[in-house]
């Protein structure tokens, strides 16, 4: 008997060339298909990399030929705060409902009444029924004061400028002007005098009238005056939230959470007037003004106006010519007592000039010819002209830096023999 083989044969399966060809073409298939994945993955990352980076600001050219901001609204301004200078602006002085841009006439009104004694701040304003805000209905933004209730007036200024209350403005308005009425009346007075050609007010809160319109210009003239002439006011503007009767609501202006440069004004909107927005901005001293109108969402206006800001110091900057005081020359004064006088500029004059420019900047004056005594401290005897490069970038009036009397009688004609005699 033969001993068992401990050695055994495999078996083959007949499946098994079929196996391993399978496997030789599938292996670059799936590793294909994943490197294809992998590229899509990278592909997709890059384009949604790209949607997230800032797209190029849009540029068109003015009456002026200067490349400016192209903006998506119906009309904007960017001015200089100290000089009044408007840097650009597109659709300037077209008369568009404002919105809640009205309100700023409201509350500098309030304001003045305040430093002249007229109100004080702690009066007690009442909420009438024609004031009164039912619950926020028909979209519109509130104070939230109950019917027939009293607030404080600096409660209801803050209701204004902070929450953007038309009931606080109606409120306020009947309080300080004894009717709404009495007080648009009041309003349209201050715009004409401000020199706010293009405006004509109808109410206080800026909710559409057929004849309630202002322009892009006016408004930055008023955001200046408010500015200049409400000092101890205008840190309202900046606060970024207001509570009232346990009901807390934020600053509608976006720009005070993401910019530490802005400290102002007012937002608005209508379905009639869009996203509104008037803004100031200080940056290195500078003070900037923007007003965008008619904008189509929150977010525009508040991308806008960052383009304005920006644009604006990257590409201008503050020139002083002349300063207060400062004498620019001493021209000579007929029959006074003195033979001459210091001429100078009343106060501080700056310009905005192009960025690189301010250095390059030349004063230049004229004064009146024939200067005879007396002359008061203070009388305009001439002006300033400020060029660079041969252009002519502004004026302004020079006058006496002292009071000059006229000379006595044997003086006089002392001076005036002597006159014959230099001839």
């Amino acid at each position: 008997m033969k001993p068992l083989s401990m050695t055994r044969t495999p078996r083959i399966s007949p499946l098994l060339p079929s196996l391993l060809a399978t496997a030789l073409l599938v292996g670059p298939v799936v590793a294909a298909e994943a490197a294809t994945h992998k590229t899509k993955a990278q592909a997709a990352a890059a384009r949604k990399a790209k949607s997230a980076a800032p797209a190029e600001q849009a540029m068109t050219t003015d009456a002026n030929g200067r490349s400016i901001p192209l903006l998506q609204n119906k009309a904007w301004v960017l001015m200089d705060y100290s000089t009044g200078q408007i840097l650009a602006s597109s659709n300037p002085d077209e008369p568009l409902p404002p919105a809640s841009l009205t309100k700023m006439m409201t509350s500098y009104l309030v304001e003045q009444a305040l430093k002249t004694g007229k109100v004080k701040p702690d009066d007690k304003v009442t909420m009438s029924e024609n004031a009164w805000c039912r619950g926020g209905k028909n979209g519109d933004s509130c104070m939230f004061v109950p019917l027939n209730a009293q607030a404080s007036l600096m409660d209801m200024l803050r209701g204004v400028v902070i929450a953007s209350g038309n009931d606080a403005s109606k409120a306020l308005a009947e309080h300080v002007g004894g009717s709404e009425a009495g007080f648009v009346a009041m309003m349209n007075a201050e715009a004409a005098k401000l020199g706010m050609t293009k405006t004509h007010f109808e109410n206080s809160d800026g909710l559409p009238g057929a004849n309630h319109k202002a322009s892009a210009r006016d408004l930055a003239v008023l955001a200046a005056a408010i500015i200049r002439n409400s000092p101890e006011f205008y840190p309202i503007y900046a606060e970024r939230e207001f509570t009232y009767n346990n009901i807390k609501q934020g600053n509608r202006n976006a720009l005070l959470y993401t910019d530490p440069t802005v400290d102002g004004l007012k937002t608005g909107h209508t379905q009639e007037a869009g996203y509104c927005l008037t803004a100031s901005s200080t940056r290195n001293g500078m003070r900037l003004i923007s007003v965008i109108l008619n904008a189509n969402s929150m977010q525009a206006r508040a991308d806008q106006t960052r383009v304005l800001f920006n644009w604006g110091y990257a590409n201008f900057e503050q020139a002083t010519p002349a300063q207060a005081g400062a004498a620019l020359t001493t021209p000579k004064v007929l029959y006074g007592v003195v033979p001459e006088v210091a001429a100078g500029v009343p106060t501080a004059w700056s310009l905005v000039v192009p960025k690189g420019q301010a250095a390059a900047v030349k004063t230049e004056v004229m004064l009146n010819p024939g200067l005879e005594a007396p002359i008061a401290k203070g009388a305009v005897i001439g002006k300033a002209v400020a060029v660079a490069d041969g252009k002519v970038l502004g004026e302004a009036p020079v006058v006496a830096l002292a009071d000059v009397e006229r000379a006595g009688f044997f003086l006089r004609i002392k001076q005036r023999v002597a006159g014959w005699f230099s001839k």
